[in-house]
């Protein structure tokens, strides 16, 4: 018997590091020489041994039920070859150990720019249009068996999303 469950519709919008800033940053090309600031990324990988890596993904499409978190790092995304791409994210509240679904939010990333994720934010994703989509991700190598934490809406709340 299966489990009737309700798509719940997020509407995207298009990332900007104003309307990104509860989840993370965005980080756009500078020029060459300029000092740190705030503008780059403020990045926590003292937990760890830091990972770059390049993952492929192939037919992601726009639906969702399950939402992830690290809590002892940063991660950092990004798509080669300009492609643009989706993600889903939830504020970070490490007090509470659900995404609270009145936050939920959805953002198109353009390919010219990344986002670096605050410690805790929820996020679902990458998920895109595109047949496949290679994704720079930087984060600790043992954040995905040691510091990853998930929640599936479809088991708490009958719930998917799709990001429209």
């Amino acid at each position: 018997m299966s489990i009737s469950k309700t798509v719940q519709q997020l509407q995207l919008e298009w990332v900007t590091s104003e309307n990104f800033q509860r989840y993370g940053q965005v980080i756009f090309a500078s020029l060459d020489g300029k000092s740190y600031d705030g503008e780059d990324a403020q990045l926590n990988l003292q937990n760890g041994i830091p990972r770059f890596y390049i993952m492929r993904l192939e037919k992601r499409g726009r639906k969702f039920h399950k939402i992830t978190r690290h809590l002892q790092c940063t991660q950092c995304l990004g798509s080669l070859e300009g492609k643009d791409w989706l993600i889903a994210v939830c504020p970070p509240d490490n007090d509470v150990n659900e995404p609270t679904l009145e936050e939920m939010a959805a953002f198109r990333i353009p390919g010219n720019c990344f986002i670096k994720l605050h410690e805790g934010t929820w996020h679902a994703g990458p998920y895109f249009d595109h047949e496949a989509v290679d994704f720079y991700n930087l984060e600790l190598a043992d954040t995905n068996m040691v510091d990853h934490f998930t929640h599936d809406f479809l088991k708490s709340h009958q719930l998917e999303f799709e990001m429209v």
